[in-house]
């Protein structure tokens, strides 16, 4: 069974999220305008200050989310993407040769495809944590982002925005996973051997929807981290005056 046809992605991680301090009302435009609109307020002061460090990060950090997002959550986001395309569970891909030999590699295929299909419909719908994770950072924060490793936006949102991610997208991947029936069969046959192989020591396997949700988190970081990079290696992928003041005087 097919998933449903995405429509198009707008994402929309508030206006307000990137101008509370000073207090304009959200907006549905893209975040990308209106990021730019924010940089040429605050971007007017010729020496680097605090908030020039602070709402430097906020946009390469909205910049880099926006991105990643647009890049995986779409049809064939992860799953022509060899680097984060979401593998067959462990207990299966150990037999997957013989499997594949005695004829059901179509079946294998379109389990495969169903998992990343699935984490394609959940990742457009976590804008707004990233959003939310944004608003909290602080000055200090943002001082040891800039001085930080080339991953370092990357990991202060699996701090700060990690458990929520995950909350937000196993709901949407459950949903999408129990109308295919060959994940369907997985997680029937899972929940009759699971109990079966913890007794004889066996390490049971893996939950489908807590494994397709790790990996699709996993894909999304791995996206991000390639965003922050490109910003702070690649001058050309400053976006705005303020990226290219903040990132520029590292």
């Amino acid at each position: 069974m097919r998933l449903p046809t995405r429509l198009p992605i707008r994402l929309t991680i508030a206006t307000a999220l990137l101008f509370c301090s000073a207090g304009h009302a959200g907006t549905s435009q893209d975040i990308l305008d209106a990021i730019k609109q924010y940089g040429s307020q605050s971007g007017a002061a010729s020496a680097l200050s605090q908030g020039d460090i602070l709402n430097g990060l906020r946009q390469a950090l909205a910049q880099g989310t926006t991105n990643a997002i647009n890049q995986l959550g779409r049809s064939d986001g992860f799953w022509k993407d060899a680097r984060v395309r979401i593998p067959l569970p462990s207990v299966i891909s150990r037999y997957e040769s013989p499997l594949r030999a005695f004829g059901a590699g179509s079946q294998l295929d379109q389990f495969q495809l169903t998992l990343n299909r699935a984490a394609e419909q959940a990742v457009p719908q976590v804008a707004t944590i990233f959003g939310n994770s944004i608003q909290k950072m602080t000055v200090d924060d943002a001082r040891a982002i800039l001085k930080g490793s080339n991953d370092a936006a990357t990991q202060f949102f699996r701090r700060t925005a990690g458990a929520q991610l995950a909350a937000s997208i196993q709901p949407i991947v459950s949903q999408q996973t129990a109308s295919v029936g060959v994940t369907q069969q997985y997680k029937k046959l899972v929940k009759k051997a699971g109990p079966m192989m913890q007794l004889s020591g066996s390490t049971p396997p893996a939950d489908l929807d807590s494994y397709v949700t790790d990996k699709a988190l996993d894909g999304l970081f791995t996206r991000i981290a390639d965003e922050e990079k490109q910003i702070r290696a690649n001058p050309a992928a400053r976006s705005t005056e303020l990226l290219k003041k903040v990132f520029g005087s590292r």
